[in-house]
């Protein structure tokens, strides 16, 4: 079968079921992506080559036998002569692995000061929102009005997201700029920043230059300056440890977006295995047992309609609870953004179900982005 649409109603290549949840760019249901994944994958990644092809970058992460290991994220590619890395930011020259950036020397990303309280993932529970952790981590014992977050928005990113809500990032990783060194982000922090996170695209495949600039920013800090990060959990185990423990001593959160715990799903979405990043969240909770107050470990999931519904979100809370029922955990509206901008905007009533699945196993959990509701 193939795929068509009229107005705005898209058919399953698989099923042939039409609807208007079902991404045009996709050409499959998210039903068909659960139960038929021997069918869906093949599809599915052929259109994951074409937009990575469109920014110059390798359709999966390349693992060629004679090529140069990169042990930065999960996706363990072998990069062979010439080539690049899943991430654009990594290639094999002469044999030697090359970084284009992501070293202290060198972070294609940019830089703003967001007044506090921003639009955090987890602003409910973090100190800049609520002043949790209070006097030790937050300067005041409520919102932190007058303050602001250095928000560092990274170039370049682990995964492929269809669904990416920041996906003009891959045109910085195509630019290979603009950069700057983490000695000179880390001048950025004045005396009325409190926090820096590190957002993006992802901090994953620059998560040495974010280490670099958080411990410089610091050392030369004399008052309270949290180390958060926004992350789709792809870094290596000991770099995300590395990560975590900044935002452990410092009083920030870990705040780990979790697209879907179904691996097909994931894949479908997201171009890449979820496996690195589940394992990640499993050490994280660990760790967070240190510093309860504020949370070090925070989840979110974007609802997509059609794709990341109750299902998903129930087995997600399920992973979570799991670990802590106590993790704080954020559903955020969709907006039809990069390759899925054809779907409709999220239906009020499927959050609603979304929080309540959620609650039934997790204590702290909230909806985000609800403007974007119908």
């Amino acid at each position: 079968m193939t795929g068509g649409s009229q107005e705005g109603i898209s058919r399953c290549r698989l099923c042939g079921r039409s609807s208007h949840r079902i991404s045009r760019a996709l050409g499959i249901c998210g039903e068909c992506i659960r139960t038929r994944p021997e069918e869906a994958l093949p599809l599915a990644m052929e259109v994951h080559g074409r937009v990575k092809a469109a920014f110059g970058l390798p359709p999966v992460p390349p693992k060629a036998p004679d090529g140069v290991p990169c042990t930065i994220c999960g996706n363990g590619c072998r990069i062979p002569p010439g080539g690049l890395g899943y991430c654009g930011l990594r290639t094999n020259q002469g044999g030697n692995l090359v970084h284009l950036a992501g070293t202290p020397d060198r972070g294609i990303l940019q830089w703003y000061h967001d007044p506090l309280p921003t639009n955090c993932v987890s602003i409910d529970v973090c100190a800049g929102g609520c002043g949790a952790g209070y006097p030790r981590y937050a300067r005041a014992p409520g919102p932190e009005y007058g303050y602001a977050n250095l928000a560092v928005f990274y170039g370049a990113c682990t995964f492929n997201c269809l669904a990416c809500q920041n996906w003009h990032y891959r045109h910085l990783t195509a630019a290979r700029g603009p950069a700057m060194s983490a000695r000179d982000l880390a001048v950025a922090v004045d005396d009325r920043t409190s926090c820096i996170c590190y957002f993006g695209g992802d901090p994953a495949p620059q998560v040495e230059h974010a280490l670099a600039a958080s411990r410089m920013a610091m050392e030369n800090s004399g008052g309270i300056l949290r180390i958060c990060w926004e992350t789709n959990g792809s870094s290596s185990p000991r770099l995300m440890e590395a990560a975590a423990r900044l935002s452990l001593e410092s009083g920030g959160t870990m705040k780990v977006d979790l697209k879907a715990i179904d691996e097909p799903l994931h894949l479908a979405l997201c171009g890449v295995s979820n496996r690195t990043t589940l394992r990640n969240v499993e050490r994280l909770s660990a760790l967070a047992a240190e510093r309860p107050d504020p949370p070090l470990l925070s989840a979110s999931t974007l609802l997509i309609p059609g794709y990341v519904g109750v299902t998903e979100v129930e087995e997600i809370a399920q992973f979570l609870a799991g670990l802590d029922p106590a993790i704080p955990y954020s559903l955020l509206a969709f907006s039809p953004r990069f390759r899925m901008q054809d779907l409709p905007l999220l239906e009020r009533a499927e959050a609603l179900g979304c929080l309540e699945a959620a609650r039934r196993h997790l204590f702290r959990v909230r909806i985000g982005n609800t403007g974007l509701l119908v």
